[in-house]
């Protein structure tokens, strides 16, 4: 396993103190109808990380943990959990990132936190009444108050965040609303990821699924019946033009807005950043509580599972033909696809979300397509000049110079 792979660990499995109306994960407790307890055990924990830090190149070793909720297995659990990795880690600099709803975040843990250097990503969908709108508990109580208490320790203790939106259809209904909430917040480093998930056939209903499996076409349902919370064909690519717009004017160099980074990052002709945007995929594993290894974090179902790293080497999983092949498929695209002129910064996105049909009625093609093919189009001329000024020598911000005067994006020559 080369340090392009990630593995990432579900320490409580899919278990949750909340009820998200759209989350995908919390259905996975019904592939385990066997259990009872979701805990990632000590020798599970051990041998995740031993293989995790021996299979990585370089001298950095990356621990992501989520869930479910991952908080949920305890303290203790990481603090084991840094101490196994202080004995194992052969003189590599050790990072952990944790995903978290922020809810259970209290002094104890963030002192913690602090002091083993934890990256926390905290979801908030929004002000209030967005948030509130479906991300409550198991009683259906909102949670926003909580998350803040949360995100205000997070402050206290300096501990590094990045805040996670999940775009709903109701949320991308509001998007100057959401990105003035996340100034007023002051929040420095955001992600924005869109909710797409389609209701299951008859056979996956049966077995307790609320959404339908990745990449399967629905044979009892319209093919692009979508939950009521997926966001919309092209609504998505409106509101991050919404925000975009925004943000090229006043917060370039001031607000890191992931999405807008990955797209930069092509337009400099970099290597994709995150898989979404790679023209192949398969790096991006997840081990669960168990053990089980599975091909993605959005591809976790029985004919997905590689192994179980108690009996199988994570590198080898890693190198599988199974997961070779997973990987590949990525680039298998329609004809339209492979002609389109955003093809270099999309790459067809997740291989999940192709499940719409081209105007030829052939299959394969992103549900999202309409977004991105907006949304990358109507970011060009900037992303060109921003592009343009990094390769001069000069940050990216200059580019907010040319909304002060004519519109025309102007960029100047670098000093000879």
């Amino acid at each position: 396993m080369s340090a392009a792979v990630h593995l990432m660990a579900k320490p409580i499995g899919p278990l949750c103190n909340l009820d998200c109306s759209y989350c995908f994960y919390l259905e996975k407790e019904n592939l385990y109808p066997e259990r009872t307890r979701f805990s990632m055990s000590d020798d599970v924990l051990r041998a995740y990380i031993a293989q995790n830090i021996a299979a990585t190149d370089g001298p950095e070793v990356l621990f992501t943990w989520q869930g479910g909720e991952p908080m949920l297995r305890g303290l203790a659990f990481y603090q084991r959990a840094v101490a196994i990795q202080r004995e194992l880690g052969g003189g590599k600099i050790i990072r952990n990132a944790l995903q978290t709803n922020g809810t259970l975040l209290d002094d104890e843990w963030c002192a913690f936190l602090a002091g083993a250097g934890f990256t926390v990503g905290i979801s908030v969908d929004g002000p209030r009444e967005l948030h509130d709108a479906a991300r409550v508990d198991k009683q259906g109580r909102p949670t926003f108050d909580a998350v803040m208490r949360g995100l205000a320790l997070l402050r206290k203790y300096r501990i590094e965040f990045n805040v996670l939106v999940t775009v709903t259809r109701a949320v991308a209904a509001h998007p100057a609303e959401v990105y003035a909430f996340l100034r007023r917040e002051g929040i420095t480093h955001v992600q924005f990821n869109p909710v797409v998930e389609r209701a299951p056939d008859v056979d996956e209903h049966a077995i307790g699924l609320t959404f339908a499996r990745p990449g399967q076409v629905s044979h009892s349902r319209p093919k692009l019946a979508v939950t009521p919370h997926s966001v919309g064909a092209e609504q998505y690519g409106d509101f991050l033009i919404a925000i975009f717009n925004e943000w090229v004017r006043h917060d370039v160099g001031r607000i890191y807005v992931m999405n807008f980074e990955w797209a930069l990052a092509s337009f400099l002709g970099l290597p994709a950043t995150v898989c979404l945007f790679a023209e192949d995929c398969g790096r991006a594993l997840i081990v669960e509580h168990n053990g089980d290894v599975f091909s993605c974090d959005h591809f976790m179902y029985p004919e997905h599972k590689l192994g179980n790293l108690r009996d199988s080497d994570v590198a080898t999983l890693a190198a599988s033909p199974q997961q070779a092949a997973f990987g590949r498929a990525k680039s298998d695209l329609p004809d339209v696809c492979r002609e389109c002129p955003v093809r270099f910064a999309c790459h067809g996105e997740c291989p999940k979300n192709r499940f719409a049909y081209t105007v030829d009625g052939k299959p394969g093609l992103n549900y999202l397509c309409p977004s991105y093919k907006k949304y990358f189009k109507h970011i060009t001329q900037y992303m060109n000049a921003m592009a343009k000024l990094i390769s001069h020598g000069q940050p990216a911000a200059l580019i907010m110079e040319a909304f002060k005067g004519p519109l025309a994006v102007r960029v100047a020559a670098p000093n000879t």
